[in-house]
């Protein structure tokens, strides 16, 4: 191990994800040029030179959560347009406020907003589709955060994209201008099965596979969806792509909660990634992913918030408790998503959903030091029997105290590290709120 480490943190456990099920007291996790090098027990460790030694002795480490799926800039459309149906929130409110607003400003300002409200709550990587893919990884990029990010890909004109095969070309572009990038990759990002074509589902698969890139997707949002396709194709949405050839391990699926035994089998024997994003289903009444059974079935199942502006927060710890209760009423179970499984989700299950298992989701040294400490002594929390039931169960991203990406501080103490975001982010916000609470919520008295 080289000496002196750049960072050894002792706090009261460490939860490393891998191996599953295990809690560690008494030891301390080690540091150097933004890997993990080692786990280590605290007597191990009087000897060790380190430059900087973080002593939290109420504290739970986990490795920083992955939000698997999301769009970060829709922060600036939260609380636009609530209580409504998915297709009438989307067509009428969501849809109409992305054409009279969206812009390069509008999505640098969203992102980061997001990725400032992301990291204080202990995610340190992110899967993003949304317009502008250029300016939000940048974004990321100068955030020093993890991130994914899926080029939007629809059959009509998007902000910043005329048609499909634009879309195409910039994000190609894209790819190659950030292929050494450490922090962000790419993926393609047909919006949805009913908004993108056979014939431009066929190029994007043709392509993927080219370029070796995920295809990141909302697939069986909603029942009005399956009825849609069933209607156009005489097919459910993943009946179709399996016969477009886009069924495999590098289909990112979000949502599912429309999932009979045929899909489950299909994502079964095709290792389909699913992203599960039970808020946003809950409060559009989308339905619910059943997300007991497609474990049981061997499907990997990710964690993701969704939007701001359907969720309407990007708390990822939130989320996971919102999870873990659903499967257990959905399934009757209340042994279903146990939390050792749960955490599983927010953190390995999201890395391997996005194809970074190898850098980041657990704490094992060789590992890109991607971490999030949260503080149990909160007296809000007390007493504390089992950690990680109070991780799921009792804790919220208030509690998060310290979170490192690479070996970068992100988060200290609970506030941001200072590049984070300008002097002025509140005024940039104010002003975007100012514009769209005034040509989007016109008064009506």
């Amino acid at each position: 191990m080289p000496q002196p480490l750049d960072l050894l943190i002792v706090p009261r456990w460490i939860i490393p994800v891998v191996p599953a099920g295990v809690v560690l007291e008494e030891h301390a996790l080690a540091v150097h040029e933004g890997r993990i090098v080692a786990l280590l027990p605290v007597a191990h460790c009087e000897d060790l030179q380190v430059r900087e030694r973080c002593e939290r002795p109420d504290h739970l480490l986990i490795p920083g959560l992955v939000n698997a799926h999301g769009h970060a800039a829709m922060t600036l459309l939260r609380g636009l347009a609530d209580d409504l149906p998915l297709m009438t929130w989307l067509e009428q409110h969501i849809w109409p406020a992305e054409r009279r607003h969206v812009n390069a400003d509008f999505v640098a300002t969203g992102t980061r907003l997001a990725i400032a409200e992301m990291l204080r709550g202990g995610t340190t990587c992110f899967a993003d589709m949304y317009f502008y893919p250029a300016i939000a990884a940048q974004t990321a990029i100068d955030c020093g955060i993890r991130a994914q990010i899926a080029f939007p890909l629809l059959d009509h004109p998007i902000p910043g994209v005329p048609d499909c095969a634009s879309g195409l070309q910039q994000g190609l572009q894209l790819h190659d201008e950030l292929r050494h990038q450490s922090l962000v990759s790419l993926a393609f990002g047909p919006h949805a099965p009913y908004t993108v074509s056979d014939d431009n589902l066929l190029r994007i698969r043709t392509l993927a596979d080219e370029v070796d890139l995920p295809i990141h997707m909302h697939v069986h949002e909603s029942a009005d969806e399956i009825a849609g396709s069933l209607q156009q194709y005489g097919e459910r949405p993943l009946q179709r792509l399996q016969r477009l050839g886009l069924l495999g391990p590098r289909l990112q699926a979000v949502h599912m909660t429309q999932v009979d035994d045929s899909d489950l089998a299909l994502l079964s024997r095709h290792d389909v990634q699913v992203v599960h994003c039970p808020q946003s289903n809950l409060k559009l009444a989308s339905g619910f992913c059943p997300v007991q059974r497609l474990l049981q079935a061997g499907v990997n199942v990710a964690l993701g918030t969704d939007g701001a502006a359907s969720n309407n927060d990007l708390d990822l710890l939130d989320e996971l408790r919102t999870a873990a209760l659903l499967a257990k009423a959905v399934s009757g179970e209340p042994t279903a998503l146990q939390a050792h499984k749960a955490l599983h989700m927010a953190t390995l299950a999201g890395a391997c959903a996005l194809g970074l298992e190898q850098q980041t989701g657990s704490l094992e040294p060789g590992k890109q030091a991607d971490l999030t400490l949260i503080d149990l002594g909160d007296p809000l929390l007390q007493p504390v029997y089992d950690p990680l039931s109070h991780l799921l169960y009792s804790s919220n991203s208030r509690q998060v105290s310290d979170v490192w990406v690479a070996g970068r501080r992100r988060l200290s103490n609970g506030q941001l590290a200072t590049d984070l975001l300008p002097a002025d982010i509140h005024q940039q916000v104010a002003n975007w709120a100012a514009r769209i609470k005034k040509e989007d919520q016109p008064d009506e008295s």
